[in-house]
């Protein structure tokens, strides 16, 4: 269970997060990068960052890309709240893949509808 400490502070990155990368995807026109969860150690020492990547086709290739550049991410983000906090965590990158995961689940339910029988039905 999530103390009131980490709560804030994982709403704190992700906040700050989203800015940094909506102002670094404004340079390149057709790339929307969505920081969806952060998930702080209990020793906030780590944060677990999840990205929505759209569009999805070149997603992986983004993540490396961020991930590879993990320091200076956590340097600029240390620019941002270094005022809020004592030591900026350990960043590490996931794509979020739930809403992919949704839509085709919705996909595959409109290809196959199927109703549920109902009691009137099974007379």
């Amino acid at each position: 269970m999530d103390s009131l400490r980490t709560t804030k502070i994982s709403r704190l990155l992700q906040k700050e997060l989203g800015e940094l990368f909506r102002l670094e995807t404004q340079k390149m026109r057709g790339l929307m990068i969505s920081v969806t969860e952060v998930r702080v150690s209990p020793d906030l020492s780590i944060a677990r960052v999840y990205l929505s990547i759209f569009p999805e086709d070149n997603a992986k290739n983004v993540i490396k890309a961020i991930q590879e550049r993990s320091a200076t991410v956590r340097f600029d983000l240390g620019k941002q709240v270094g005022s809020q906090l004592r030591k900026i965590p350990e960043l590490i990158f996931h794509l979020d893949t739930s809403i992919s995961y949704a839509e085709r689940i919705d996909e595959l339910l409109r290809q196959n509808p199927t109703s549920p029988v109902t009691d009137n039905e099974k007379e």
